[in-house]
């Protein structure tokens, strides 16, 4: 272990870790960085036809095909991205932005376009790497540098693409998915709220709602104690809170949430963190991640509603802490993700 790395996961390990400073943030940047032009080792979610579409990750996806799986990809992509918009500065910046033009360029984009639209993968990554595309879409919009709006532009037509899929797509779901996994419906809609607001869809923002509505209106007392389930990277009680909170008023979504999630209300609550007992297990390592899902969702409510919720501030920096050494632990099981992971949570701290 080097000694710059070894100093770092010190400082993370006794509790140095409240701010996002550009040190941690230029540690942090390697891991896509070092992944996200690594082929292998790799995960494809194929669902094949016939012995043609049998080919290489990148061959098949030569935009998304680092970091072990697409959506790992996308959300590496989206990490380094913010990570040059918050800290101009940052190290070894024009590397990044190298490997993000190589990998977001037009021909790669229109690929993953010809990809997604075959008739067989319309649900290929629905709605986790969906929702990670537009909020990847969103960051690049939203930075000040030329290489984020080329960028953007290039990636546009496949978020279009995504777009016109939630909107086909949600009618259909009859039943929320509340597992802490991928398949996280109210996860699946937050990012995809973020940017229908941002650029003004109206048609994108009105799906979501109104299934939003359809789905975890009249949902009361979310088990609480049911988390963690065994391989968890995402917080059902908190990602739903997070979709209602997007979409509903003040009034309204208080209200809701006094009969959702009551306890969270109470200046004494408290919620024990995650622990993984072997961070070189791939399933096992995701409860790091659904610490970080925690805090990112405490923070967004805290920030939004202050007097209310305040209290929660000390639980959200608990989950942050906690698991932030993990992310810098050496196991390609959990540094190919949960960097980007970290960073969200860090993106709602403030």
């Amino acid at each position: 272990m080097k000694l710059s790395h070894y100093f770092f996961l010190l400082c993370f390990q006794f509790g140095f870790s409240q701010e996002l400073t550009l040190e941690k943030a230029n540690h942090l940047a390697t891991l896509p960085i070092k992944c996200l032009q690594q082929e292998y080792p790799n995960k494809l979610g194929q669902l094949l036809q016939d012995s043609t579409e049998l080919q290489s990750p990148k061959a098949l996806h030569p935009a998304f095909y680092g970091c072990f799986d697409w959506h790992s990809s996308v959300h590496g992509h989206w990490s380094l991205v913010y990570l040059l918009k918050k800290f101009p500065n940052l190290a070894k910046k024009e590397e990044i932005i190298s490997k993000l033009q190589t990998n977001l360029s037009k021909e790669n984009i229109q690929k993953e376009i010809d990809y997604v639209s075959k008739a067989h993968e319309k649900s290929f990554e629905r709605t986790y790497g969906w929702t990670w595309l537009l909020k990847l879409q969103l960051e690049l919009e939203t930075s000040s540098e030329p290489f984020a709006k080329e960028l953007a532009g290039n990636l546009k037509p496949l978020s279009d693409l995504i777009i016109q899929r939630y909107i086909e797509f949600l009618p259909k779901l009859l039943y929320p998915v509340r597992a802490g996994t991928h398949s996280n419906t109210a996860f699946g809609l937050n990012f995809a709220w973020d940017y229908a607001v941002y650029s003004k869809n109206a048609a994108l923002q009105k799906s979501i709602k109104e299934n939003a509505i359809r789905l975890f209106q009249k949902d009361r007392e979310c088990p609480f104690n049911w988390e963690p389930s065994g391989t968890d990277f995402l917080s059902p009680c908190l990602e739903e809170i997070g979709t209602m909170q997007r979409i509903l008023p003040k009034a309204e979504f208080l209200k809701w949430l006094k009969d959702f999630s009551k306890p969270l209300f109470d200046k004494k609550f408290t919620w024990d963190v995650a622990r993984v007992s072997d961070r070189t297990d791939g399933h096992l390592v995701h409860l790091d991640g659904l610490n970080f899902s925690r805090a990112w969702n405490l923070y967004y409510l805290i920030n939004q509603y202050p007097k209310e919720f305040s209290h929660l501030k000390a639980l959200a920096d608990h989950h942050l802490d906690f698991s932030l050494p993990s992310v810098v632990d050496g196991n390609y099981e959990g540094e190919h993700w949960l960097a980007s992971f970290a960073l969200r949570a860090y993106e709602e701290k403030k």
